[in-house]
């Protein structure tokens, strides 16, 4: 008898290690721990105010803490790298973005990760316009009299950005072009550190996204000059667009997104992708975004995400060989 219930308790104790090893629902029981979004900047710069802005809605759905972790620096690489070498369990996710996923692997030398196969697209967040931002004490308040100005002092007007191969970086190194003049080009690890130094006078300009520089821009330190939408936006009704000041061609933007090791399981990537699009369709937290410029058009599952993301790869590695952009 004895004999007959060791055996029964073995094959019991087999089959529910079987099962508890399954797949399917090990994925099915996800998330049972927190999870963290790692963001590839410093605190206070726009994919860090977008990801904390997500973070709580996603917890709530989710019914796991969303840890937000910043690891800044090489133009949000070091997150990318992080996340992408992370087991695809849905435990480590990155607030991906246009720097990062298809801006600085064309710019910086051996990038450590694959931009195009070493992440799973997850979900397309939207994007924020850069906004061109002087210091008050830069006697310009026109785009053309900035253009006038720079061609008068060749190589003595700076930028700003937060990292060579970053959006910022690409877009002063696309006006400069555009516009026919010499500027010189000040990477930080972060846009909150580059704003500040603007502000402080240290750097000229910067071609930064709206969020951050928002607050600023109403409490009259910095003075914007044009933005890079198709049409004014109503929280900015008196700045033109880059368009409407003569400069043709500026189609740099600033996407985020949420996205994961590669070969992350399917239904996982739909449990995050529905719970991010939760967080950015709550009226409380829509309301926040829309304050911050966050323009939402754009893909809808993950499978058009990864479609666009594959074109923005397509377009950046051509842009930035057209302006010859380099790590310094």
């Amino acid at each position: 008898m004895n004999t007959r219930r060791k055996i029964i308790a073995t094959a019991v104790a087999a089959l529910t290690s079987s099962v508890l090893a399954s797949p399917v629902l090990a994925q099915a029981a996800w998330p049972t721990k927190p999870i963290r979004l790692v963001v590839g900047f410093a605190p206070g710069g726009g994919t860090d105010i977008v990801a904390r802005a997500l973070a709580p809605k996603m917890s709530e759905i989710l019914g796991q803490n969303i840890i937000i972790e910043n690891r800044s620096g090489a133009a949000g690489t070091i997150a990318a790298d992080l996340v992408a070498k992370s087991p695809a369990d849905g435990y480590t996710l990155l607030m991906g973005h246009s720097n990062s996923n298809a801006i600085a692997p064309f710019v910086l030398p051996k990038i450590p990760f694959n931009a195009g196969t070493d992440f799973t697209p997850i979900t397309y967040v939207g994007y924020v316009p850069n906004v061109l931002v002087l210091h008050p004490s830069i006697p310009a308040k026109t785009v053309p009299e900035l253009i006038s100005l720079a061609k008068n002092n060749p190589a003595q007007m700076t930028y700003g950005s937060s990292g060579i191969g970053s959006t910022q970086h690409l877009a002063g190194a696309l006006f400069s072009k555009i516009a026919k003049v010499q500027m010189n080009h000040v990477p930080y690890k972060g846009s909150g550190q580059a704003i500040i130094d603007l502000m402080a006078g240290q750097i000229n300009m910067n071609f930064d996204t709206l969020p951050p520089v928002l607050p600023h821009i109403r409490a009259g330190k910095l003075k914007p000059l044009a933005i890079s939408t198709p049409k004014r936006l109503s929280i900015l009704p008196d700045v033109p667009t880059f368009e409407e000041v003569g400069i043709k061609g500026f189609e740099v933007t600033n996407w985020y997104s949420v996205m994961g090791p590669k070969n992350m399981p399917k239904d996982m990537v739909a449990k995050i992708d529905a719970a991010v699009r939760a967080a950015m369709n709550d009226p409380k937290n829509k309301t926040t975004l829309d304050a911050q410029g966050l323009q939402t058009a754009g893909p809808q599952t993950p499978d058009e995400f990864s479609v666009f993301l594959k074109a923005e790869l397509t377009k950046y590695s051509k842009l930035v060989k057209e302006l010859n952009v380099k790590a310094e």
